[in-house]
């Protein structure tokens, strides 16, 4: 993503939001440090959901789906 000082930015605001118009968004930064991202309004918002990130990470028992069966069958069959 291309990144502009705010004198670039100023200078060529016009071009620069044309630009962005077309999907291709920048960062206005101000002394070097990013402050603020100019981006389409119909362009989607936030991150994509990156599936498998934690993969290797967690570890889920094998009877996940049995686990606690016998504590919720009790309640079930004393009435309460």
């Amino acid at each position: 993503m291309r990144t502009v000082n705010m004198h670039v930015a100023k200078t060529h605001l016009s071009r620069l939001v044309e630009a962005a118009a077309n999907g291709e968004p920048f960062v206005i930064a101000r002394a070097g440090k990013p402050v603020v991202k100019v981006v389409a309004i119909d362009a989607p918002a936030g991150r994509l959901r990156r599936t498998g990130f934690l993969a290797g990470q967690i570890a889920v028992p094998r009877d996940f789906d049995r686990m606690g069966s016998d504590a919720i069958r009790t309640l079930f069959e004393s009435g309460e």
